[in-house]
């Protein structure tokens, strides 16, 4: 009996000491939701066109803040081409909004998380590969 109760509180203690750890993470990442919160409603990604005539900014989920315009558009007179100037500039700073946000977000993670993991790759394999080793499914 001495040796099942040793052994019980062995594994209570392992049991205990994994809980505290997983609890600590729990914490960490609950009190650094606001100021994650915080930091990606201030998150602006300006980018601009190769020829500088375009300035765009964006918000953290690619939203567009501004558009600036330098003078110098008017000369050309060629509305297709500074749409698709426009178009561009924007679209290039909402990839680079996108890579600033995953990075943010996944510092704010336990690190070796599957939610870590699919910000960093997009792989959807890794996030569901996590979630089925938690939960002891294989196929």
């Amino acid at each position: 009996m001495a040796l099942t109760d040793s052994v019980n509180r062995d594994a209570n203690r392992a049991l205990r000491a994994r809980f505290d750890e997983v609890y600590g993470q729990y914490q960490q990442l609950r009190s650094g939701l606001d100021e994650l919160q915080a930091r990606l409603a201030e998150l602006r990604v300006t980018q601009r066109s190769a020829d500088g005539q375009v300035t765009a900014t964006v918000g953290a989920q690619g939203e567009l803040i501004s558009v600036e315009l330098n003078p110098s558009v008017y000369r050309d007179r060629d509305a297709e081409a500074l749409s698709a100037k426009i178009t561009a500039t924007v679209r290039r700073a909402a990839v680079a909004a996108t890579a600033a946000t995953q990075e943010l977000v996944s510092s704010y993670l336990p690190l070796q998380s599957g939610t870590a993991d699919f910000l960093r790759t997009g792989d959807f394999g890794t996030l569901l590969g996590r979630a089925d080793t938690v939960l002891g499914r294989s196929e």
